[in-house]
């Protein structure tokens, strides 16, 4: 019998690292508000360490609108709370072709800083050609005054 032990990261994600569509190239983003000290850039492209913030609390939309249709596979989006309990609800819809604001899911995660902080979500697709990619976050399904964040969202 041959065997390893190999070292494994916690932290990773149980699927590998993917090539990530470089975003700046490839789309322009529309965002419905922004805390100028977390901009969507923090959470779209990599080496950015801030995540993006809303500026107002509130259900806040994330647009990606590509330049050319773009093949996606795997969307990746990683958010995280530590400092306030509160149920958080996002829906992902795309639109490329004949299609037109489809959704691809509707999840909400609870989030409490006692417990769970961080929710990170691996979604396997086949959209052949994407043009609009729209996140929309509900930070709190019991409207108290949260404010939408997320740490990345990756495409492949």
């Amino acid at each position: 019998m041959r065997k390893r032990v190999i070292d494994i990261d916690k932290k990773q994600s149980s699927y590998p690292d993917r090539n990530w569509l470089d975003l700046e190239k490839l789309a322009v983003v529309e965002v419905s508000s922004e805390n100028e000290s977390f901009p969507i850039e923090s959470a779209l492209l990599p080496g950015k360490e801030s995540g993006w913030r809303a500026s107002e609390s509130g259900k806040q939309v994330i647009r990606l609108i590509f330049d050319n249709p773009q093949k996606l596979e795997w969307i990746r989006l990683n958010f995280e709370e530590a400092e306030t309990e509160r149920t958080q609800e996002y829906v992902l819809r795309w639109s490329g072709g004949d299609q037109s604001g489809q959704d691809i899911i509707r999840q909400q995660w609870n989030f409490s800083p006692e417990g769970t902080t961080s929710e990170i979500e691996d979604h396997q697709v086949n959209l052949p050609a994407v043009t609009v990619l729209e996140l929309s976050i509900n930070p709190d399904i019991n409207e108290r005054n949260a404010l939408a964040s997320i740490e990345a969202m990756r495409l492949a």
